[in-house]
């Protein structure tokens, strides 16, 4: 694979994944967040920004490794998962943050933990570089899941 499609590719896949992060960030905590009973654990929000900017910088870098590898033809199901898990990530946002539905959010983030866990599973299987660059995406959804799982507990 020559070296512009190469870079072509990379900067489709942070695209990708920065579309999503901009669709996110359309629905932001606010008022209706802030007056939600949290635990004393809840990360400051001053950790939010920086940490999905990575994450999402480090998704479209696992999804390119797996994409430059074999194409997407030769990484069909991989990167299907991969999309698939971009537009869950995108939905919680809005179904959280924007419709204030802490129960359906919670079930989208459960399903957003599975596919990051197949995605991961199908990236370790072609590029383990890959697979390994997901995990900390897999810990931080974790841990918001839990968080999603207790605020709807709270409240």
């Amino acid at each position: 694979m020559r070296a512009v499609h190469q870079i072509i590719g990379l900067v489709g896949w942070i695209a990708s994944c920065f579309a999503v992060a901009w669709f996110g960030s359309q629905f932001m905590p606010g008022e209706w967040y802030a007056g939600l009973a949290k635990p004393d654990w809840t990360p400051p929000k001053s950790l939010f920004a920086p940490v999905w900017t990575i994450l999402y910088t480090a998704m479209a870098i696992a999804a390119w490794l797996v994409w430059r590898k074999t194409g997407f033809s030769g990484a069909k199901t991989a990167l299907i998962l991969f999309l698939a898990q971009l537009i869950f990530n995108g939905v919680w946002s809005w179904l959280f943050f924007g419709r204030h539905l802490i129960g359906i959010a919670l079930l989208d983030i459960i399903f957003l933990v599975i596919l990051i866990i197949l995605t991961a599973m199908y990236f370790w299987r072609i590029s383990r570089p890959a697979g390994i660059i997901m995990l900390p995406y897999f810990t931080w959804v974790s841990f918001a899941t839990i968080l999603n799982f207790t605020l709807w507990r709270l409240n």
